[in-house]
């Protein structure tokens, strides 16, 4: 993660724990046994689970309100995965919690206590409905629970092939809307009084309106623009195609370095794509698609000039912004695209920055290697591209090495993520300042 997803994760969990805490007013002290421990765990891990999933459910809307907050929906995406896995983790065990206690009774492993004299209906008359929709809120939440568990663990699954991970993940919004119901029925009544019960009211509220959305396909709509393949030019050699798209509609227009969802085949959903043009308000955008999965690999073949397509966009923040008077640019592979972009868009208003863009890659097309030259020259950007068969593999060492001035430069990565966290560590061991690494997590599951 991060250090922006990690502290927005980690800061949500002690606010959330610091709420819970203000909240209930039981006097530890006073616990005589196990059933109000375990009562307490329930009602804590039950908040902790929820909240989770309410940040999961509004992220999956795609809110472009937030990006500037989480650094784009590249980050949004990754903590959207993140609080899926916590609230996986932590509704395994308040689930345990709920079961294992059963459990143990009927082996005899445990006792279970006497119970004191139940406490008085409430006066509120919905906290009365409540208290009587508390056995169906339990079944419902179970068996939500169940659901959930099966199509996190799916789209876990990398697998599991995206066409289809595209239409179940879809569902998890349907167990979401089932268990906003069993923490609102289940939670205690006095919390919806205290701070933490005004929050966790609002966020099942911007919860259910994203489930909603995502239930009846109106996520970011009002982003949508349909538009017509108007050029392909497929480059064999790299395993690449790019793809000209005139647009239809009004596109608002993009920065370099974003990306858009393009549908391409209403059966397989959108797709991330960068796009590989700079905006000049022509109507025309340029992706350049690498045929690396099974269903990239055979657009060369499914798409044709005349195709109705669908964007979506555009998002990101990986818009080359900064202070320092020299870029180090690393696209490895597809992730050049980005950087083609901004060469475009530099060559049409330069910025006076010294830029060098390293490309390394295991495929070369003499062809596109024209094409990335001749953008290089106009912007005035130095093309170091790196063959790994013929130059060995791109590291922190190398990279110094051809800029020396490398103390003086913000560092943008776009390309496979674990070589990208191995050149940002190595770059902060030799000093590089840890804000000036910029890299794109373009992994949307």
């Amino acid at each position: 993660m991060t250090h922006t997803i990690r502290r927005t994760f980690w800061v949500t969990g002690l606010l959330i724990t610091g709420l819970w805490w203000w909240a209930d007013a039981t006097d530890w002290a006073t616990v005589a046994n196990w059933l109000g421990w375990r009562s307490l765990f329930m009602q804590y891990s039950g908040v902790m689970a929820m909240v989770a999933m309410t940040m999961a459910m509004v992220l999956a809307a795609r809110p472009v309100v937030l990006e500037p907050w989480l650094g784009g929906l590249d980050k949004m995406y990754r903590l959207h995965k993140w609080l899926g896995i916590a609230a996986l983790v932590v509704s395994v065990v308040h689930w345990l919690g709920a079961q294992g206690p059963k459990w143990l009774i009927g082996w005899g492993l445990l006792t279970r206590p006497a119970r004191g004299p139940r406490p008085p209906p409430p006066d509120a008359v919905l906290a009365q409905f409540f208290q009587g929709q508390r056995g169906l809120a339990e079944g419902v939440g179970e068996w939500a629970f169940y659901g959930a568990v099966v199509l996190i663990a799916l789209a876990l699954f990398k697998r599991f092939p995206y066409r289809y991970f595209f239409k179940t993940h879809r569902l998890l919004a349907v167990a979401y809307l089932a268990l906003v119901w069993h923490s609102a029925v289940l939670m205690q009544w006095a919390y919806w009084f205290t701070p933490l019960g005004v929050l966790m009211a609002l966020g099942m509220a911007a919860g259910t309106a994203a489930a909603l959305r995502v239930l009846t396909r109106r996520v970011a709509v009002q982003r949508q623009v349909v538009g017509e393949v108007e050029a392909l030019r497929p480059y064999e050699a790299a395993g690449v195609l790019a793809m000209d798209i005139r647009l239809r509609g009004r596109w608002p227009g993009h920065e370099s370095g974003q990306f858009a969802f393009l549908t391409l085949h209403e059966d397989e959903g959108p797709h991330p794509y960068t796009m590989a043009s700079a905006w000049v308000d022509d109507g025309r955008i340029t992706f350049v698609i690498k045929g690396l999965g099974d269903y990239t690999r055979t657009l060369p073949d499914r798409v044709r000039v005349g195709d109705v397509v669908k964007v979506e966009g555009p998002y990101g923040r990986f818009n080359f912004q900064g202070t320092c008077p020299r870029q180090i640019w690393v696209g490895a592979g597809i992730g050049v695209t980005p950087f083609i972009a901004r060469m475009q868009a530099l060559a049409k208003a330069p910025d006076g920055r010294a830029v060098d863009l390293f490309h390394p890659t295991s495929a070369l097309d003499e062809a596109a290697l024209a094409r990335m030259q001749e953008d290089a020259d106009a912007a005035g950007v130095r093309l170091h591209v790196l063959l790994s068969q013929r130059d060995g593999r791109l590291n922190a060492q190398r990279l110094t090495e051809a800029v020396p001035q490398w103390r003086e430069a913000e560092v943008w990565f776009c390309g496979p993520a674990a070589f990208g966290r191995q050149l940002r560590q190595d770059l902060e061991a030799m000093g590089l300042p840890p804000g000036r690494f910029h890299q794109e997590l373009f992994e949307m599951r």
